[in-house]
């Protein structure tokens, strides 16, 4: 899919996270294989865990997973937005909240207290309560209720080729498509 005849005009800067979910997107896009190669020839990559680069800088296109589920995942989710071009949510999770979002029935301080109060084997029993770990928000929502989305692929996981595709279109100016094959909506 990346044509050598054809020259980008410059080298993208890529940036991906994993907010809340499985991070099986992350591992569809190590699927790409030896294409990821190819893809480090055209772009360069953030915030990602290819660079362990913990902060978003300025860049041409962000791939977020998974849906948002605390103050910290807002947080990068914002961050994200602010310094990419182009947002796309990546799986079901980022896309319409995918297995996140089953807790949304839950009341989170009868979860926390069944968890951490009346569970055999809890030390404490204290909800811990520290700076290091990001406030739950009441509900787990997609990455669209929180940001503006230039762009979905949704799958639980997209496949390596859904992937590679969408971003070799964008590498090469063309508006990204996906034909039937490549979408997944499981």
């Amino acid at each position: 899919m990346l044509n050598p005849q054809e020259t980008p005009t410059k080298k993208l800067r890529v940036a991906t996270t994993s907010l809340a979910g499985c991070f099986g997107c992350h591992m569809s896009f190590l699927d790409m294989d030896e294409r990821l190669l190819d893809l480090v020839e055209l772009v360069e990559f953030d915030r990602s865990p290819i660079t362990d680069i913990k902060h978003c800088g300025p860049c041409d296109i962000g791939l977020i997973e998974g849906g948002v589920c605390n103050a910290e995942n807002v947080h990068v989710l914002r961050e994200f937005r602010a310094n990419c071009r182009i947002l796309i949510a990546l799986g079901a999770c980022a896309v319409n909240g995918g297995l996140p979002t089953l807790r949304n029935n839950l009341d989170v301080r009868d979860v926390l207290r069944e968890v951490y109060f009346e569970q055999p084997g809890i030390a404490s029993n204290t909800i811990p309560n520290d700076v290091e770990l990001p406030l739950l928000l009441d509900k787990a929502r997609p990455i669209n209720e929180v940001v503006r989305v230039d762009y979905f692929i949704p799958g639980c996981p997209p496949s390596g080729d859904a992937i590679f595709k969408f971003l070799a279109d964008l590498i090469y100016g063309r508006t990204p498509r996906l034909d039937y094959p490549l979408m997944r909506f499981d």
